[in-house]
């Protein structure tokens, strides 16, 4: 697979690989305005420095899991504080960063492999999984909890993100592929949608242990975010099996008539 420049001269610079990426980017539907606007600009900016030091997709990827697990092992040790707080949201919001330059360096250096997705995704759910586990340790060594039920909160949160996580990958993977790329434009990106996505965007969770230095306020909003998670599984879970069935239905359509 060819890169998205030549990567000589001045292309090779800082500069040149930043503007080669910029002009790279994958669509930004589905994508909320957090990613669009923050996540996916900082993942450029270390993609480009990546390609600068020849760093490999895969080097990245191990130091976004490096930074987001520094941060989660310090989340589940450590009494909750404000420099807690503000250290845990830091290594998460940094490690995101770094996940979203592993695959905008893989295109700017023509590498992308299954291999590589495979190795980005697992690392995807495996720190979401981590992450709400240090949750739970957190609430039942640190926390004054008013009720046990409160235990039951972090669980319920990680099956909901795991869900929408992996059912939105395996739509993409299931849905059929057109046969030939539109010759209309396809359209803009709906704001309207980029804002409705932010609740469910892993920058949002990340503002989340912002709060972490007052556990009633932490608590509050962890258990808020969690409904928010479970209403979003339900609708999209319905939304992917609605696609995924009319698409069978016209796949069976197209073979009864031909």
């Amino acid at each position: 697979m060819a890169g998205v420049g030549a990567g000589t001269g001045t292309e090779d610079t800082f500069r040149g690989a930043l503007a080669r990426l910029r002009a790279a980017q994958k669509t930004s539907r589905g994508v909320s305005l957090y990613s669009r606007y923050v996540n996916r600009p900082a993942g450029r900016v270390f993609a480009a420095a990546a390609h600068r030091a020849g760093r490999t997709p895969n080097q990245v990827t191990a130091l976004s899991a490096a930074v987001s697990f520094a941060g989660i092992a310090a989340l589940a040790l450590l009494p909750p504080s404000w420099p807690l707080a503000l250290g845990v949201w830091a290594a998460l919001v940094l490690g995101f960063a770094l996940d979203a330059a592993d695959g905008q360096l893989a295109r700017l250096r023509g590498e992308s492999s299954a291999a590589g997705e495979w190795l980005d995704h697992a690392v995807d759910c495996a720190k979401i999984t981590a992450l709400h586990t240090a949750v739970l340790i957190t609430f039942h060594q640190h926390f004054a909890l008013p009720g046990e039920g409160w235990l039951l909160v972090p669980p319920v949160f990680q099956l909901a993100a795991v869900m929408i996580f992996f059912g939105g990958l395996l739509t993409d993977k299931l849905k059929p592929r057109p046969a030939a790329p539109p010759t209309a434009p396809a359209a803009p990106p709906s704001r309207v949608r980029a804002v409705a996505l932010l609740p469910v965007d892993y920058g949002t969770m990340c503002a989340l242990f912002l709060l972490l230095g007052d556990e009633r306020a932490f608590r509050l909003g962890y258990a808020l975010l969690a409904g928010v998670y479970v209403v979003f599984f339900a609708a999209f879970s319905v939304k992917w099996f609605r696609e995924l069935s009319a698409a069978g239905a016209a796949r069976a359509s197209s073979a009864a008539r031909s």
